[in-house]
């Protein structure tokens, strides 16, 4: 398969996650829409790097997964503290959690 035809498919994810985190007001639908541009990132940089023969790429998408998890952990920690004050897990009410 042509590694043009990977780009092509993490263009159409991260363009799916990027609609989903603008139109979304479910705070786990966007916390996936995110995930999802993540993988989508991870998708080309690994198709540029097979393109180009070598594991640069590979490596540094290893780093984002890396970082991804990190994210997973912060985040789903914040949603479900979100969820257990307003019992509600829509972003519009994030905001009035402010100090």
């Amino acid at each position: 398969m042509n590694p043009v035809n990977y780009v092509y498919l993490a263009a159409l994810l991260f363009t799916i996650g990027a609609a989903g985190v603008l139109i979304r007001r479910n705070a786990i639908v966007v916390f996936m829409c995110v995930e999802l541009m993540l993988n989508a990132a991870n998708l080309t940089l690994v198709a540029f790097s097979r393109m180009h023969g070598n594991l640069d790429g590979q490596i540094m998408a290893f780093f984002v997964m890396v970082v991804a998890a990190a994210e997973v952990v912060v985040g789903l920690a914040i949603i479900v503290m979100l969820y257990r004050s307003r019992h509600s897990a829509s972003v519009d009410d994030a905001s009035l959690m402010k100090l």
